[in-house]
């Protein structure tokens, strides 16, 4: 089975993908909330520099092509689909690097998870705002930040080894 030990070494799949797997569910409910709680558009301030917040993002990182004519939706989801089989490949293959497979675990449940917004709703739901005096950064959700903490992790990771070496 895929998610059993290889002959090549691999450790398991399983831890993976359910590190995955709680990042979806965790960002898919806090985006529940959010919808059941703010209209599009509502903001809350919680500190002097964290909103919550309810934006729809038709775009990637940043709104990224948000003003396409729709045709966006499905590429954003074919993308998330053909990084999660990527990932999932490298995972069997790499499992036993305890940071990597933390980075694509972490990555894969964002990328995820931000799917299945386009999915069921056609945007991505985002509720986080920071923001310092007039500078505000672009909203964001735990599957961002799911893939964010991944990326920190896959240079960490690339950081060591080659001091490793």
């Amino acid at each position: 089975m895929a998610w059993q030990k290889s002959s090549g070494g691999s450790s398991s799949l399983l831890p993976w993908l359910g590190i995955a797997l709680a990042v979806i569910l965790l960002d898919q409910f806090t985006k529940t909330l959010i919808l059941g709680y703010f209209q599009l558009g509502d903001s809350r301030t919680v500190t002097s520099f964290f909103n919550v917040v309810r934006v729809h993002n038709t775009g990637a990182a940043f709104s990224f092509l948000a003003g396409a004519a729709g045709w966006q939706r499905w590429f954003f989801v074919g993308l998330g689909a053909a990084a999660a089989v990527f990932i999932v490949w490298m995972l069997r293959s790499h499992g036993g690097q305890r940071m990597f497979a933390w980075a694509l675990a972490l990555i894969l449940g964002g990328a995820l998870g931000n799917v299945v917004d386009r999915l069921l709703h056609g945007h991505v739901i985002d509720f986080i705002q920071l923001h310092y005096g007039g500078w505000y950064f672009p909203s964001f959700n735990i599957a961002d930040s799911a893939i964010t903490i991944g990326a920190a992790l896959l240079i960490l990771d690339e950081l060591l080894r080659v001091r490793r070496s």
